[in-house]
């Protein structure tokens, strides 16, 4: 049956006034199943040419146009258009059905926006909404997500993808005995690369091939493991080690061609010079001050030892860098929002804060605790395995299973000079509902759309944490 049948005789146009008439007020008449529907050509138009409810905006057909579907769902969609959200009587209906017509349509996108939009993302009101079983007895690596959640989860030599709405899932066996760092390029395509295995791999995680494979040409000529991964919009950049562990490098590839660009931080290994044979294990780009942040660590005769570097890209050079000695990280981040690097304290367990607006001070010891400081001196690595992450506006960081959110208190600053920046405070909140915490430990946090992802020591599984306050 095609998609549209039998005229019926509706009203053409919407008259806004008595001697005009508007082309982009044009009433359309729709039968769906049945059920008439009347909305705007403008409307209609909204979602692009590709989609059906542009080509009813479009139809020269006279009278009502009609459409074999079931007029409930259409209902839910044409609210989409009208409002950009999705009616609170989309709540009794399965996702999957929504899913489906929204393809019949072809406004998957829109949906996508109303229900996995990165806007919605509540961090007070997550709580752990869904546990996503991997396949295999091997235990989650490292997770990968899109600014719209979709997620890709390394475990053993597989990674198994789940859609936007986390209703399909696919796996894939690699080439890597473990995945160590994995990207997320698109739905369907991821950097992975691992530090026993050579090279860094373009992955299409839809047909399960290996798409393209970056290596890094070292001096000794002995094989590039990859120790890190992280893009911006235009640039991937991969920190490479030699295998003799004697020379690393951070490579700069054009996002979409896979072409080098430009190659930073090389450094060449002599005797114990333990600095220079740290790579770089953490890569996170900071786009306000278009700067890379790289960081690594590694323990030594005298503990744990480390740096954090900032680069700038397009020069090569270092504008800021940090040597870390006395309480080392367990873990790192930036916060573009905050403006702001984060860190756990190896051995206190507690976490740091640098102001990136003040590192041109030549501060020797820029952290700044946010806790108890006298734990710094307490070397019982209270904070080995500690993660942390900076999403949006928060920051959150896992202590053994559970994970916490520190957030910034607005100080007034009208005692401050005009050139003195007001102090930062900073406020610490647990997440979840009592049987949500706990657990054994948290050993990766994610964020994808509205949701966080959290994977555990042990554990075969992947959670979803959700905020409470449904967007629809």
């Amino acid at each position: 049956m095609p998609p549209f049948g039998s005229p019926i005789v509706s009203q053409p146009y919407h008259i806004n006034h008595p001697d005009k008439i508007s082309p982009q007020s044009e009433i359309i008449t729709v039968d769906v199943g049945g059920q008439i529907f009347q909305t705007t050509k403008q409307t209609l138009s909204l979602p692009g040419p590709k989609s059906l409810f542009y080509q009813l905006a479009e139809s020269t057909q006279l009278g009502a146009r009609f459409i074999d579907r079931d007029p409930e769902l259409f209902s839910v969609l044409l609210s989409l258009l009208r409002t950009g959200n999705l009616p609170s009587k989309a709540k009794a209906f399965d996702i999957e059905d929504l899913i489906a017509e929204s393809k019949f349509y072809n406004i998957e996108s829109l949906l996508i926006n109303s229900l996995s939009n990165p806007s919605h993302f509540d961090a007070f009101n997550l709580e752990k909404s869904l546990t996503l079983p991997l396949n295999g007895r091997d235990f989650a690596s490292t997770v990968a997500t899109t600014p719209f959640g979709t997620l890709h989860v390394a475990h053993g030599s597989k990674i198994t993808s789940f859609d936007w709405s986390l209703r399909r899932k696919s796996t894939i066996l690699t080439q890597f005995t473990a995945v160590d760092s994995l990207l997320a390029i698109s739905p369907t395509l991821a950097a992975a690369g691992a530090t026993d295995f050579s090279g860094m791999q373009i992955l299409d995680l839809d047909k399960g091939f290996v798409r393209d494979t970056l290596c890094w040409e070292n001096v000794t000529r002995s094989s590039s493991t990859v120790q890190a991964i992280g893009s911006n919009r235009e640039h991937l950049f991969t920190s490479f080690e030699s295998g003799r562990r004697n020379s690393n490098s951070i490579m700069v590839y054009d996002l979409n061609s896979f072409t080098p660009v430009s190659e930073i931080a090389h450094c060449e290994i002599y005797g114990a010079d333990l600095d220079s044979a740290i790579p770089a294990t953490k890569l996170e780009w900071v786009d306000s001050y278009n700067l890379l942040m790289a960081s690594g660590s590694h323990s030594g005769p005298s503990g744990m030892l480390g740096n954090v570097r900032l680069w700038d890209i397009r020069s090569g050079n270092v504008a800021w860098e940090l040597k870390e000695k006395v309480d080392c990280f367990s873990d790192i981040t930036v916060s573009d929002n905050l403006s702001a690097i984060f860190k756990v304290g190896v051995n206190s367990g507690e976490v740091f804060f640098t102001d990136l607006r003040k590192l041109s001070s030549g501060e020797s010891n820029p952290w700044i605790c946010l806790g108890d400081s006298r734990k710094v001196l307490n070397v019982k690595k209270g904070g080995f395995g500690c993660k942390i992450e900076a999403h949006g506006s928060q920051v959150f960081c896992s202590k053994g299973g559970d994970v916490e959110i520190l957030s910034e208190v607005a100080m007034n600053s009208s005692k401050k000079g005009e050139d003195e920046l007001p102090e930062r405070v900073f406020r610490r909140n647990s997440i979840g509902r009592v049987k949500d915490m706990g657990g054994s430990r948290v050993t990766k946090l994610a964020f994808g759309g509205s949701k966080m992802f959290v994977t555990r020591k042990d554990q075969q599984s992947v959670e979803v944490w959700q905020s409470s306050v449904r967007c629809f």
